[in-house]
């Protein structure tokens, strides 16, 4: 199960990757949008395919994560709405030119974006709570979530938020693995035996040594 936990680790933080990627490319097709443009449908189909592999790879992260870690339903249910959250605004943000009611630049949209990945972020304080360390990579992780709120009093569309919120993720799920790496950081997974620590007394050890010699 350790090494599920490792894939998925991994697999998140490629597929947060492809959604800051994804965000990039965004970023070029609405400075660069020209009606019936090859170049404007070359990039959006390029956006699609990031996006479904960024997508398809955060899913198994996420299945990789839930069948492996012990417990922590509230961190696998917070991971889960992340991840169709990004989803949603993604599929919003490359069809906002088609679709009337969504407003790429509503502050409303950019406070529920950060408060449920702040929320989902917050939630992985449950891999080892109680770790100073890791409790600085969670607050530096929220942090930058919420600065992606501010592309909207900036004037950038929600887009931005979706690659800040990536970057972050990103940047938790390599400090996780970093920390592992350095065993600085420890996760209980399912079919983990207990760790059980081992005491000695040397309280009789005296009293034995002298039986010993007196024999």
């Amino acid at each position: 199960m350790q090494e599920k936990l490792d894939k998925g680790l991994f697999f998140g933080l490629i597929g947060n990757a492809l959604f800051v990627a994804f965000g990039v490319i965004c970023y070029i097709f609405y400075l660069t949008y020209k009606d019936n443009s090859f170049f404007s449908r070359a990039l959006e189909a390029i956006a699609y395919c990031t996006e479904f592999l960024g997508f398809g790879l955060l899913i198994y992260a996420d299945y990789l994560l839930a069948a492996s870690l012990r417990l922590r339903n509230l961190l696998k249910i917070s991971f889960t709405a992340y991840i169709v959250l990004e989803a949603v605004i993604m599929a919003l943000e490359l069809n906002s030119y088609r679709i009337e009611f969504y407003k790429p630049y509503s502050m409303a949209i950019a406070i529920v974006h950060a408060v449920i990945s702040g929320a989902a972020c917050l939630a992985f304080l449950q891999l080892d709570p109680d770790n100073p360390k890791f409790e600085l990579t969670i607050v530096i992780s929220i942090a930058m979530v919420f600065c992606g709120m501010l592309g909207v009093v900036l004037g950038i569309r929600a887009y931005f938020g979706v690659l800040i919120n990536a970057l972050s993720f990103a940047v938790l799920f390599a400090l996780i693995r970093f920390l592992r790496s350095r065993e600085e950081i420890e996760i209980d997974c399912n079919g983990d035996q207990a760790r059980v620590a081992e005491y000695t007394s040397s309280m009789f050890a005296d009293d034995d040594s002298d039986i010993r010699e007196d024999k």
